[in-house]
């Protein structure tokens, strides 16, 4: 069966304790997606990955462990998610579908958690992904745009689409909550 698994990234010690923000896996443009992907009859899981604000990659891989992983899976993943699912890409070699980087991080500046990237991309990945493509936007952070670099280091024919004016994918940068461009990426 298809299945979608979408991972969001992290964000600070006083937005994840702060209810007026919503849950990670509540923000931006996941509730569409998620959405637009059932409505495609995908069942997509969105899980809420333990301790954001500073990741443990032992306890998201857990968490993400959790769903089906197999060659028809679409992994989603936004600015740490990135990371997180090319490490465990990396460590796990297993064949999966479409695999979209959306704004990739692998903290460039070790500013979390001190081994949560501590591992290097296995090449290999490419033959284990039906695809595999980063979008970025020209605009956003600068550790977004070295940490894209650093992939195409590992993957150098790595497809990229470029946007302009999206900043980090975040609802404010983008100005609205859907990413259609997203989902025709993973549907087409």
């Amino acid at each position: 069966m298809k299945n979608a698994i979408l991972i969001h990234g992290v964000c600070d010690k006083e937005e994840y304790f702060n209810d007026e923000y919503p849950s990670l896996s509540n923000s931006h443009w996941f509730p569409w997606l998620q959405k637009q992907l059932l409505i495609q009859g995908i069942h997509t899981q969105t899980p809420e990955m333990p301790d954001a604000y500073f990741p443990a990659y032992e306890k998201w891989s857990k968490e993400f462990e959790r769903f089906d992983i197999t060659k028809e899976t679409i992994l989603v993943g936004h600015s740490c998610g990135c990371g997180f699912l090319l490490r465990w890409l990396t460590e796990n070699k297993v064949m999966v579908g479409n695999v979209l980087l959306v704004a990739p991080w692998l903290d460039p500046e070790k500013s979390i958690s001190p081994d949560f990237f501590e591992f290097d991309i296995d090449p290999g990945i490419v033959l284990r992904a039906a695809k595999l493509k980063i979008l970025v936007s020209s605009d956003d952070e600068e550790d977004v745009l070295v940490s894209v670099k650093q992939i195409q280091k590992s993957l150098p024919n790595i497809p990229i689409r470029q946007f302009e004016g999206f900043g980090h994918f975040t609802k404010e940068e983008m100005r609205r909550e859907d990413f259609p461009e997203l989902l025709n990426e993973l549907i087409s």
